[in-house]
């Protein structure tokens, strides 16, 4: 019969990393496909009034939005049925617009500071006193640049 040697030293072969990089991309993919880019949550009314002569804004990452209009049914328990303003994900004064125009103008680089636009999306049915108290503290924050939403109807001549 055959002898069995026990003098030759066994290795481990080395971990082979040949597919490490379809692993990678296919993780990226993944997170890719599944991840959800965060929008603000509107939590006022927001039926735009319409126009006839719409322009998209050419860049929408030097904006910010100021939401204004009548609180949804889930919030009118606790705020009303008032016109309010929201910055972001909150309902907000309108003292509140000054902090919020600099933290926002902060978050851009020095030469897009002057480019940024502030686009105001306001109910149809919000009367014009709020808007003016928003235009004036906007005017106070040095935010000068303006655009208002509206939604785009066929024009008629």
């Amino acid at each position: 019969m055959g002898k069995f040697r026990k003098d030759e030293k066994k290795t481990v072969p080395g971990l082979s990393t040949a597919s490490l990089p379809d692993i990678i991309f296919m993780l990226l993919f993944f997170f890719m496909v599944s991840t959800v880019i965060r929008e603000t949550t509107v939590n006022v009314a927001q039926r735009l009034p319409s126009a006839t002569e719409v322009q998209k804004l050419e860049k929408k990452n030097l904006t910010t939005h100021i939401y204004i209009g009548k609180p949804k049914r889930s919030y009118q328990d606790r705020y009303g049925t008032e016109p309010r303003i929201q910055l972001n994900d909150s309902f907000a004064k309108v003292g509140d617009i000054r902090d919020y125009i600099f933290t926002e103008r902060e978050k851009l680089d020095e030469s897009q500071k002057p480019k940024m636009t502030t686009v105001l999306k306001i109910d149809k049915e919000t009367e014009m006193g709020i808007v003016t108290d928003v235009k004036q503290a906007l005017r106070k924050a040095s935010a000068l640049k303006i655009n208002y939403s509206a939604a785009e109807t066929e024009s008629v001549y």
